[in-house]
C-alpha cells in the first residue's frame, strides 16, 4: 500500500523565502470525504491529478495518486468538488539534503503558511531549519481537506497559534 509519511510545521520566520528555488500554483477541491478517506482533485501549474488518502491522523497515511487531464480536472473542480476549495502556492526549499514544501494559502485560507517534509520512515531524524516553528502534524485542522471544510479565516486566535 502506498504510504505518505509527512510532518507539518508552522513557521517561525520568513527566512525560507530567500531560499526557495521553485514555486507551484495549486488549486484543489474535494469530491468526497468520510471517516475513512478523502478524494481530491488538484491542478499544479499545468498538470492535474486525483488523489485518495486515508483519514488517519498523524504522520503516516495511505495515499494513492493518479494523473488526469487538466481539462477534466477543471471540469471536476467546477462541477463536482465541494466549495470552498483550497488555493495555495507551494514553495520548494532544500535544507540538509531534504526537500521542504512551504504552502502559502490563498482565498479563505489566506494568512496560513505551513511547512511540510516527506520522510522515508516515521522515526527518520531530520535537521529542522531555523525558520521552522511548532509541529502541527497531529492537528487535523491543518490537513488541506479540513481547510476546505473549516478555512483558516474562521479559526479563533488560539487555533491560529497552533493551540
Amino acid at each position: 500500500m502506498p504510504q505518505e509519511i509527512e510532518r507539518k510545521y508552522l513557521l517561525s520566520s520568513n527566512a525560507w523565502k530567500a531560499l526557495s528555488h521553485q514555486s507551484i500554483r495549486m488549486h484543489q477541491g474535494y469530491l468526497c470525504n468520510n471517516s475513512q478517506s478523502s478524494v481530491r482533485i488538484r491542478i499544479e501549474n499545468q498538470a492535474a491529478n486525483i488523489n485518495i488518502k486515508s483519514m488517519t491522523v498523524g504522520i503516516s497515511r495511505a495515499e494513492y495518486e493518479y494523473s488526469i487531464p487538466v481539462e477534466e480536472a477543471k471540469e471536476l473542480l467546477d462541477t463536482l468538488c465541494k466549495k470552498p476549495q483550497v488555493q495555495k502556492t507551494r514553495y520548494l526549499v532544500s535544507h540538509s539534503g531534504k526537500l521542504w514544501e512551504i504552502d502559502e494559502f490563498k482565498g479563505d485560507n489566506k494568512g496560513l503558511i505551513v511547512a511540510e517534509i516527506e520522510l522515508e520512515s516515521e522515526d527518520e531524524v531530520i535537521e529542522l531549519p531555523e525558520w521552522v516553528g511548532k509541529e502541527v502534524s497531529h492537528h487535523e485542522r491543518y490537513y488541506n481537506m479540513r481547510l476546505a471544510e473549516y478555512p483558516y479565516s474562521q479559526w479563533s486566535d488560539n487555533e491560529k497559534l497552533g493551540k
